[in-house]
């Protein structure tokens, strides 16, 4: 349990817990509402949740859950196209788990799985890879899905089989890029936020660089943070820190792990592969500008976009979320999840009607595990 239980250490807790109530007392001292910091990670949503951290601290302090999921903030019509591609002949589509449940506008992956097509779950890119060598007679597509965190691993694989000429290969790219869905959140009028928890894998990869614009042109604090409670707290505490000082600063609470400047290897291969797409749809927050990544033309043989002609290489079409859904506002920090008139009722784990029940990260589902809204619901 070495480095992890001593960031889950009571005393810890309790020391930072008093700080953060003195600090928003010293702020609210001068304000009406409490002080609204957003996690834009859907990790840190569901740590908040398990620890209860929402209930423990002070009550100057509120928690805006952000679109930090991938999986969330898949729109439907890129849950059809998975299945479109899947759905040809020959084809081996393969995704991670998380994704297999996402519903589309008419169905989900698992369900177009058991009505027969062959759709298999993989932990990496590199597990689609080797079925691509065993079955050199299919074409093997691999849902390429995720944040900064889960873009090296793709484009590491995109080039293996590159080098080893293996033109049955290719990746759908659904990789986007955290940065800009800030700028987009913070250039909604609507939107009030007075802070950020920033999140610590995404930064692994990235550095804290790519943040500076927060700071720099919003004023707005951000503390990139770490998933164990204590590590959250103390993130808290620093985004309080800054406001009561008046400071709008980029900060590392994540240093043990996060580097100033990121991962040169991994900054080299998406560099290597990837080229920003000029827009891409987030669900909920609609196209959002040089938000996702799409694979450069020397990589093409392995784009299964252009394979197949779906996605942004073919006709696409926006898809509105189902009648009572409130997933985009929730994922925008507009409402929480027990506000959605479908939770629990129309949407639930076992039947769900958004991602954001789907998902291991999604707010939905951490309300649902460990908020108590389960027992309310029912």
């Amino acid at each position: 349990m070495k480095f992890a239980s001593e960031f889950r250490d009571p005393k810890a807790a309790k020391a930072l817990l008093a700080e953060i109530a003195q600090l928003a007392d010293r702020i609210g001292a001068t304000r009406e509402k409490p002080v609204a910091i957003m996690e834009i990670c859907g990790g840190h949503t569901h740590s908040i949740f398990r620890y209860g951290l929402d209930k423990l601290v002070h009550e100057g302090v509120e928690f805006v859950h952000g679109p930090g999921c991938p999986v969330c903030v898949l729109p439907r019509a890129r849950v059809d196209e998975c299945i479109e591609i899947a759905e040809k002949s020959g084809v081996i589509f393969t995704t991670f788990g998380d994704a297999m449940r996402v519903p589309g506008s008419k169905r989900s992956l698992l369900q177009a799985k058991a009505a027969g097509a062959d759709i298999r779950m993989v932990y990496s890119p590199l597990d689609a890879l080797e079925l691509a060598r065993r079955n050199p007679e299919r074409e093997v597509v691999f849902f390429g899905l995720g944040f900064e965190t889960t873009t090296p691993s793709t484009a590491l694989a995109i080039q293996q089989a590159a080098r080893e000429g293996l033109a049955n290969f290719s990746v759908f790219c659904n990789h986007i890029t955290v940065p800009e869905p800030i700028k987009a959140l913070l250039d909604d009028p609507d939107m009030r936020l007075d802070g950020f928890i920033g999140p610590g894998h995404v930064s692994m990869v990235i550095g804290v660089h790519p943040y500076d614009f927060i700071a720099r042109d919003y004023h707005k604090p951000i503390v990139v943070a770490g998933f164990e409670p204590t590590d959250l707290l103390q993130s808290v505490m620093m985004v309080l820190r800054q406001i009561a000082e008046g400071r709008a600063e980029v900060e590392n609470q994540y240093a043990r792990v996060v580097p100033e400047h990121g991962n040169a290897v991994s900054l080299a291969a998406i560099a290597d592969v990837y080229e920003k797409r000029p827009s891409f749809e987030w669900r909920g927050l609609g196209e959002i500008d040089a938000s996702g990544l799409r694979i450069r033309p020397a990589y093409r043989a392995f784009d299964a976009e252009e394979k197949f002609g779906v996605g942004y290489a073919g006709v696409r079409t926006e898809l509105a979320d189902p009648e009572g859904c409130a997933c985009g506002a929730v994922m925008t920090g507009r409402m929480k999840p027990v506000q959605c008139p479908q939770f629990g009722r129309g949407c639930t784990p076992e039947m769900p009607l958004g991602a954001l029940m789907v998902s291991s990260e999604g707010a939905c589902a951490a309300y649902w595990q460990y908020g108590g809204a389960r027992a309310a619901a029912e």
